[in-house]
């Protein structure tokens, strides 16, 4: 079994969760296990080399639906993909996703994700009304905000510690269609990205910026700004049919420095030709890369790292500057870069990685020592801001980093479950 980053391949021990009146024996008798989804995270919070991991993709059934109230309550194991397509005819959607929807509820729930719209809605967590969760002694909790609040609050955001998300209760939101106006900005520099975003808050639902990190040294950051709202359209363009898949893993990786810098400008020119307004299928717009099945394996045998980051809004300028100028010294890069602004919302979670902020995500091959090295320096820079790093994404970041970034972390471990267990939690917790 592996994560999305591909960075190991390790043996465990899967264990296929098939019913909700089996699991809380089959967690009892199969302990020190971790829930698995869908894979996605990209480092090993999903994995447990040697251990138990308990596959809850069979776990994905709704349950119960009101088409009034958009209330919706299903198993753990459902992909955000399969309640979008259900549910959008009758005109709900999740109000918040990340960039694929090719992943778990309990997932979504464990990582407490969010989108492109975290000033408005905040993360996945903000619309868990309950959970049910199994834990390892057999018992299974019912928790919301009124309901063993302590215990929501550690499972959002808990990185599947406090026991298997076994089904959720969510709260969608109305839409008028599939639909979303858009608007494309090329900008150049720091200050003006900062400018289109704490201006685009109040009038655009969405907002994200692409990142060429290659011109960092060659008189600031260039990147294209993204914002988009709800279009009351009732036409539109429809996303591209079929799945392309790369069907191979490719001896090295594809991105590297000779592919790198091209990619990039060819990228740019692209969208700055599509610059201005225009409409766009929420599909195309939130889950560009759901259409390439198996695109993590462009980075070859030895896969790669999201590094991903957020800092407070008072050092967000200088530590976003100081990151970019040492990824550009490195003479490392990413393609896949992502620049944006967390809204001033508190985060649901114990563990939440949103939080009030500006954050950078970006991936790079696994490059062994070089890498390391950059990452180093990277860490300095996020732990003098004040900063934190996205579990979802890590595979190696520092256990006092993660203390610092996580300041409620006491609270959180008075409800782990002590038949948790996976490779993160061991390498940032001890066990």
């Amino acid at each position: 079994m592996q994560s999305w980053g591909r960075l190991e391949s390790a043996l465990h021990r899967v264990v296929e969760l098939t019913d909700e009146a089996s699991l809380p024996a089959q967690l009892q008798a199969q302990k020190p296990g971790i829930a698995y989804g869908q894979g996605r995270s990209y480092g090993d919070v999903c994995l447990n080399p040697g251990g138990t991991l308990w596959r809850l993709s069979a776990l994905d059934h709704f349950l119960s639906w009101d088409a009034q109230t958009g209330l919706l309550c299903c198993e753990g194991g459902i992909l955000l993909q399969d309640i979008q397509r259900t549910l959008l005819p009758q005109g709900w959607l999740l109000p918040v996703t990340p960039g694929t929807q090719l992943v778990s509820v309990g997932g979504a729930i464990a990582n407490d994700v969010h989108g492109k719209n975290h000033h408005g809605f905040g993360s996945f967590g903000d619309h868990v009304r309950r959970l049910w969760l199994a834990r390892s002694d057999g018992t299974v909790l019912e928790c919301s905000r009124a309901l063993e609040p302590q215990c929501f609050a550690a499972t959002v955001g808990g990185l599947g510690l406090t026991g298997v998300i076994v089904r959720a209760e969510l709260q969608l939101r109305r839409v008028p269609g599939p639909w979303l106006d858009t608007h494309t900005q090329p900008f150049r520099g720091l200050d003006e990205f900062f400018a289109l975003a704490d201006g685009s808050e109040p009038a655009w639902e969405h907002s994200v910026a692409w990142i060429d990190c290659l011109t960092q040294s060659r008189g600031g950051v260039r990147g294209i700004f993204l914002r988009a709202n709800p279009s009351t359209a009732q036409t539109g363009p429809q996303p591209a049919k079929g799945l392309r898949r790369l069907p191979v893993t490719p001896p090295v990786s594809l991105v590297n420095a000779l592919t790198l810098r091209p990619f990039n400008a060819a990228y740019y020119r692209l969208q700055r030709h599509r610059a201005g307004s225009a409409r766009q299928h929420y599909e195309t717009f939130f889950y560009p890369l759901d259409g390439l099945m198996d695109w993590n394996r462009m980075y070859g045998p030895r896969g790669f790292y999201q590094y991903q980051s957020v800092v407070p809004p008072g050092t967000a300028r200088e530590a976003t500057e100081a990151m970019l100028q040492a990824i550009a010294r490195s003479g490392e890069g990413s393609f896949l870069a992502v620049l944006k602004t967390f809204g001033a919302r508190p985060s649901p979670g114990l563990l939440s990685f949103a939080r009030p902020g500006t954050t950078l995500a970006l991936d790079f091959p696994n490059r062994g020592e070089r890498t390391a090295r950059l990452f180093e320096r990277l860490d300095a820079i996020v732990r003098e801001a004040g900063g934190a790093l996205y579990p979802a994404k890590d595979a190696r970041m520092p256990r006092a980093l993660f203390e610092a970034g996580f300041p409620r972390l006491n609270e959180f471990l008075q409800w782990r479950d002590p038949g948790m267990s996976s490779a993160l939690s061991r390498r940032l917790l001890g066990s």
